[in-house]
């Protein structure tokens, strides 16, 4: 029985590698070389001008984010600004959608009618593009002519119009919050699926004892539900760290909001300087495999 229990792995595990490996050799190409060529440019003082001419100047580029100057311009300022940008973006915006998002995930699990089409009413902000959502919300958010300036004036909220998108002290907010708009349905559904997963059994004995249903909630579902919500918070952070269209769109050229991603395309393209370029782009890249392999440990998620 053993040995044949042992080819019949084995002929799985084959099969497994067969199946994935369409998309392991597409992930080589759109991904995997970029990549390495991304790592492999930020030790060099290449230009965009011309990839093919270049000299290695090792940890230069590096060094520079740091303590340097590029061409008489201090950059640190900059750099960390960034860094501190998409940092405090990504936190805050990912726990404000887990918790709104988990808000939705139980209101929506409860039965009721027009539950359906409240569910597919839910995700209609996810469903707008990013560019299009951000576009939306930067004509609404116009100091002349935006409608949320004309509500809070006539509520007298507000005694004058403000430029949300280009104060430097409500730029960020901006951000956050139309991100948690467009973002937290995304996490309501990966929750609501993760609870409609969970065994019943907990629940129906709960009741039958008499539990709180505030104690059920932090004492069952809270820890039921941890590895559906490690999963959210992974997929989120991911893409938070990497926040770049909404800043792009709502606060174009702004210092006061730039992302470590913003920064790396501005050095990439705008500025010519394609090395310092690859240098920000790969920072950012192991900034986020570290924070995503912390997540990953705090949650106590097997890797494999």
């Amino acid at each position: 029985m053993k040995p044949s229990s042992v080819s019949l792995e084995t002929r799985r595990v084959f099969s497994a590698w067969v199946l994935v490996s369409p998309m392991l050799l597409i992930l080589l190409f759109v991904a995997a070389i970029p990549l390495v060529r991304t790592f492999f440019f930020s030790f060099t003082d290449v230009s965009l001008d011309d990839l093919s001419v270049y000299k290695f100047v090792f940890f230069q580029n590096y060094i520079d984010f740091f303590e340097g100057e590029w061409y008489g311009v201090l950059v640190e300022s900059v750099w960390w600004k960034a860094v501190y940008n998409t940092l405090v973006f990504a936190l805050i915006s990912v726990v404000l959608e887990v918790f709104f998002g988990l808000l939705v995930a139980l209101f929506l699990n409860v039965s009721f009618k027009g539950r359906g089409l409240l569910r597919a009413a839910v995700l209609i902000p996810w469903a707008i593009p990013t560019i299009v959502s951000a576009k939306m919300w930067a004509w609404m958010l116009n100091d002349q002519f935006g409608i949320i300036n004309d509500i809070l004036l006539k509520l007298h909220v507000l005694s004058d119009p403000i430029a949300w998108t280009s104060n430097y002290k409500t730029s960020l907010f901006v951000i956050i919050m139309v991100d948690v708009w467009k973002t937290t349905p995304f996490m309501a559904l990966l929750i609501l699926a993760g609870l409609q997963t969970l065994p019943q059994d907990c629940y129906r004995a709960a009741r039958v004892d008499g539990v709180h249903p505030l104690r059920v909630f932090f004492r069952v579902t809270l820890p039921l539900l941890r590895p559906t919500l490690v999963v959210a918070i992974i997929f989120r952070m991911l893409d938070a760290l990497r926040v770049f269209d909404l800043i792009y769109v709502l606060t174009p050229s702004n210092e006061s909001t730039v992302s470590m991603s913003v920064f790396a395309r501005q050095y990439l393209f705008d500025f010519d300087r394609f090395a310092e370029g690859s240098a920000a782009s790969t920072l950012l890249f192991l900034t986020i495999c570290l924070l995503t392999i912390s997540a990953l440990r705090i949650g106590k998620v097997k890797l494999g």
